[in-house]
């Protein structure tokens, strides 16, 4: 069970409590997170995120072999399956990225804008 981030603060159930994720909302949540972190940034958790924030740093024909590397390393920890990982170049120096996984019989899909 996943506490429900949005914007980095958890969502109030409007009963003192914090908004529950279970299932598909949970992985999704928890992937997301893994993804978003920087690697490095919390001094407690060193291993914790990924390093998709450096694929600006790359050569465009190397960006979506770095960002395989980069998510499976982030998620290397979670009990998942990388089915696909898409990049795509967007407007203004922005990059999208798409991640199909599978946990079981649940499939879920993230998608993350990185800024070059």
């Amino acid at each position: 069970m996943e506490l429900l981030l949005r914007e980095g603060d958890y969502v109030a159930d409007g009963r003192g409590g914090v908004v529950r994720l279970e299932g598909e909302e949970a992985l999704l949540q928890r992937v997301l997170f893994r993804l978003t972190a920087r690697r490095g940034g919390l001094p407690v958790l060193p291993e914790l995120g990924s390093r998709l924030y450096l694929l600006g740093r790359e050569p465009p024909e190397g960006r979506l072999s770095a960002a395989r590397q980069y998510v499976a390393e982030a998620l290397g920890e979670e009990d998942v399956t990388v089915e696909s990982v898409e990049l795509e170049q967007g407007a203004a120096g922005m990059l999208s990225l798409r991640v199909c996984l599978s946990q079981g019989d649940t499939a879920v899909t993230a998608e993350v804008t990185i800024s070059m």
